[in-house]
């Protein structure tokens, strides 16, 4: 039987303050949350600054590893905002402003004051590529073939992916379940790699934590087959209680 067909993506985060530790990045886990309802993984995420050698070398190698790359961060009005043009220096085409992108601008900055020429640096795009919609500021998203060039600000990243839910080709969802476990994660680390083989298709991750002075993990099975995903918890649950180990659904 032919394998099921893995649709995957990697995310490039950039900019000079989510590395100084200026900013705290919130995009990743949103991001690879909405990739999966989409059916699509993610495989990847790189931090680069505000380089445009770097970001263009990061793209180069994480659009082709990958069915698609998204990027957040370098697309607002300033000098230091350069995501667009390394971007369309690694695709080998010109930076220019898309008439459609303009015409949004202006109809978001009527009456909140002319369209600058600041304001229409967010109207630039690798030449060909088209728009994504972001009905929150007015100043779009960009899609360059498999490339989704996003918003750094949380929010705006969030109205673009939304804009884009059930636009781009995916698999399966991805789907989990937790059990929890007052057990240090060392004590059953061969059961649970023995429960994992025993189910193809499934994955169970352990997260260890340390609480009201003892040592628990949260184990958490990943599959895209439901039916195959409760014959895995069924499984584990048994063998946890048969070592005299009680399960908590949900997790601790």
């Amino acid at each position: 039987m032919a394998s099921e067909r893995v649709w995957t993506a990697g995310l490039l985060v950039i900019g000079d303050e989510i590395l100084s530790g200026r900013t705290e990045d919130r995009n990743v886990a949103p991001v690879a949350t909405w990739l999966n309802l989409q059916g699509v993984r993610l495989a990847e995420v790189r931090m680069v600054p505000d380089d445009a050698g770097r970001i263009a070398d990061a793209v180069n190698a994480m659009r082709g590893a990958y069915d698609y790359l998204f990027t957040t961060g370098g697309i607002g009005p300033t000098h230091d905002d350069i995501t667009v043009d390394a971007i369309a220096a690694a695709l080998g085409v010109e930076v220019v402003v898309h008439p459609r992108a303009r015409a949004m601008l202006e109809a978001h900055y009527q009456g909140r004051g002319e369209l600058t020429e600041a304001r229409l640096r967010m109207a630039r795009v690798p030449a060909g590529a088209e728009l994504i919609e972001n009905v929150a500021t007015g100043a779009p998203g960009i899609r360059a073939g498999n490339i989704f060039i996003l918003a750094g600000i949380p929010k705006v990243a969030a109205m673009m992916l939304e804009a884009l839910s059930g636009q781009i080709e995916g698999g399966r969802p991805m789907l989990s379940r937790t059990i929890g476990c007052w057990v240090p994660e060392s004590e059953v680390a061969d059961l649970l790699r023995i429960t994992e083989g025993a189910h193809p298709g499934c994955q169970i991750g352990s997260y260890p934590f340390f609480r009201e002075g003892r040592a628990g993990a949260n184990f958490v099975i990943r599959g895209t087959d439901a039916a195959a995903l409760d014959a895995c918890h069924a499984d584990l649950c048994a063998r946890l209680a048969a070592a005299g180990r009680a399960c908590v659904a949900e997790g601790l």
